[in-house]
C-alpha cells in the first residue's frame, strides 16, 4: 500500500489523496484548493495519475476542499465510482453544481468588466460539467464493510461536522488506513460527537485548530450582543457563512435568540442563498445524522426569510435599515455575499460577522486580520463596517479535542499524517501527539509519497 498526498498539505484546503494497493488506485477525497493564488493555480494543474487510471473515489464529506474537484476529474476522464454517505451525496447534489455554476458567473463577469489576466477567462469547470460527475456518485451507509476496489473495502464511521461527514477506514486484508475527515466538536449544537476511533495501522489526522483551544465563550451571546449592538446603531449585520452546515447552525442560534428575547423578534433575518435554503430542507431528510428534534429542525428552517431571486437579494442592499444577512460563501471568496459586504462595508454602523475558520489568502481572513479594504470584483472596497469573529462557532475539533479522540485508540498506530492545517496548526498537533501520546507522526508535504 502507498500514499500520496495531493493536497492538504500546508493548508487547510484541496484535500486530496492518492492511495495505491495492488492494482487498486483510488483518490481519497477530491477537493479544490482555496485562498492563495499560488494554491488555487494548482486547481490548473495536471495530477501526477491520469484520472482514468483510477479506479475509484471515497469522499469523507461535501465541502468543496474535499469534493469539488470531482467534476474536473471526470472531465479529465475519470470512469469509476465515488463511494460517500447518503446525505453527503444529497449535500453535492446542491455544492457541486452551484460551484460549476458560480464559476461560469465569475469568469463571465471577469471577461465583461476587463478584471482578468486571461482572454477569455474560463470557468474551471461548468454545471454541467458537475451534473455529469454526479452520475457516477454511489451512497453507503455508515458502518458497512464496502468494496471501492479489487482488493480495497472502505467503511464510513460518524465524523460529526457536517451532514453525512465521516472518518472512512481502508483495509486491504493486510494493513489498514483511516482518514479522519473533517472532525467535528463533542458538545456541538446540531451534529453529533465523532464515533470514536478504530485500531488502525496508519492514520491522516486533519489539524486544522491543531494549534489552538476553542475560547470558553458561548456562541449564542456573542452573536446576540454583535446583532444587539448593530441594531441599536441603526446598522446591518452580513454574516459570510458556509451554505451547508454554518448557515444552519446560525438559524438555529436565531431561532433561540428571537425565541428568548434576546434578539427582537421583528428585527429582519434573511438567509440569501438558494443553496443554503435547499441544504437546510436535506436535515429534514436526515434526522439520523444531528441532534435536532423535528421541532427544532423546523424552527431552524423557518428562523429566516428565505432569499431566492437575484432581484430579491439586490432589494436587501437598496436601504440600510437594521437586519441580518446571512449569505454565502463563509469566507467571502465568492456568491452573493461579496455583494453585501460591497453594499455595507463602508459604513461604520454595519458589522460583518465571522464565524469561524478563516483561512489564508481568502477575504474573510483578510478583513478579521483588519484590512482597511478589499478587492471585489476588481475594485477597492473600503471597510468602515465593524468586523467580528466569533470563533467558537467553529464546526471542528479543536487541539484538546483532536487529541482527546487520538487518546481513546489504546494501540498507536505505526504512523499518523499530520494534514489539512496551515503549516503552524500541523506542526503543533505533530509536537503535541509525539510528546503527549508518544505516537510516530509526520506532517507530510505536497506530492510526498510514502510507502505503507
Amino acid at each position: 500500500m502507498r500514499i500520496q498526498f495531493l493536497g492538504g498539505t500546508g493548508t487547510v484546503t484541496g484535500s486530496k489523496y492518492l492511495l495505491t494497493s495492488g492494482r487498486a488506485r483510488i483518490l481519497v477525497d477530491c477537493g479544490l484548493f482555496q485562498g492563495y493564488k499560488q494554491l488555487r493555480l494548482r486547481n490548473w494543474a495536471r495530477l501526477p495519475i491520469e484520472p482514468a487510471k483510477l479506479d475509484a473515489v471515497v469522499l469523507t464529506h461535501a465541502h468543496l476542499d474535499h469534493s469539488g474537484y470531482l467534476p474536473l476529474l471526470v472531465k479529465g476522464g475519470f470512469k469509476g465510482k465515488i463511494f460517500c454517505t447518503g446525505a453527503t451525496f444529497d449535500l453535492c447534489k446542491i455544492l457541486l453544481p452551484d460551484s460549476g455554476h458560480l464559476q461560469e458567473e465569475d469568469a463571465a463577469a471577469a471577461n465583461r468588466h476587463g478584471y482578468t489576466q486571461h482572454s477569455p477567462a474560463m470557468p474551471l469547470y461548468t454545471e454541467e460539467d458537475a451534473r455529469v460527475a454526479l452520475r457516477q456518485f454511489v451512497a453507503v451507509p455508515f458502518g458497512v464493510h464496502t468494496v471501492v476496489a479489487s482488493g480495497l473495502a472502505a467503511t464510513w464511521r460518524r465524523a460529526g461536522h457536517i451532514l453525512g461527514a465521516a472518518s472512512v477506514a481502508l483495509d486491504d486484508g493486510s494493513r489498514s488506513i483511516t482518514f479522519s475527515g473533517d472532525l467535528g466538536r463533542p458538545d456541538d449544537p446540531v451534529m453529533p460527537p465523532p464515533a470514536p476511533l478504530e485500531p488502525t495501522d496508519y492514520l491522516v489526522v486533519e489539524s486544522t485548530y491543531g494549534n489552538r483551544v476553542h475560547e470558553p465563550t458561548d456562541p449564542l451571546v456573542e452573536l446576540g450582543q454583535a446583532i444587539r449592538d448593530t441594531a441599536a446603531r441603526g446598522g446591518v449585520v452580513v454574516i459570510p457563512a458556509f451554505a451547508v452546515g454554518r448557515a444552519q447552525e446560525l438559524m438555529y442560534y436565531v431561532h433561540q435568540l428571537k425565541a428568548s428575547g434576546a434578539i427582537p423578534g421583528f428585527l429582519p433575518v434573511f438567509l440569501d442563498s438558494p443553496m443554503a435554503k435547499d441544504a437546510t430542507a436535506i436535515y429534514h431528510r436526515h434526522h439520523d445524522d444531528h441532534r435536532l428534534t423535528r421541532d427544532q429542525c423546523e424552527a431552524m428552517c423557518h428562523a429566516a426569510t428565505i432569499i431566492n431571486t437575484v432581484d430579491e437579494s439586490k432589494a436587501l442592499d437598496v436601504r440600510n435599515t437594521p437586519k441580518v444577512i446571512i449569505s454565502a460563501s463563509g469566507m467571502a471568496t465568492g456568491g452573493r455575499v461579496l455583494h453585501h459586504i460591497k453594499a455595507f462595508a463602508e459604513d461604520p454602523r454595519n458589522t460583518i460577522l465571522f464565524a469561524g475558520f478563516q483561512a489564508g489568502g481568502t477575504r474573510g481572513a483578510a478583513l478579521v486580520e483588519g484590512a482597511d479594504s478589499v478587492r471585489i470584483h476588481g475594485q477597492q472596497v473600503s471597510v468602515r463596517a465593524q468586523v467580528v469573529n466569533v470563533q467558537n462557532m467553529s464546526a471542528h475539533a479543536d487541539s484538546n479535542q483532536i487529541v482527546a479522540w487520538l487518546a481513546a485508540l489504546k494501540t498507536a498506530p505505526r504512523c499518523t499524517f499530520i494534514t489539512h492545517g496551515e503549516p503552524a496548526a500541523s506542526e503543533a498537533l505533530r509536537v503535541r501527539i509525539k510528546h503527549e501520546l508518544r505516537w510516530n507522526c509526520l506532517v507530510p508535504e505536497h506530492l510526498q509519497e510514502e510507502q505503507l
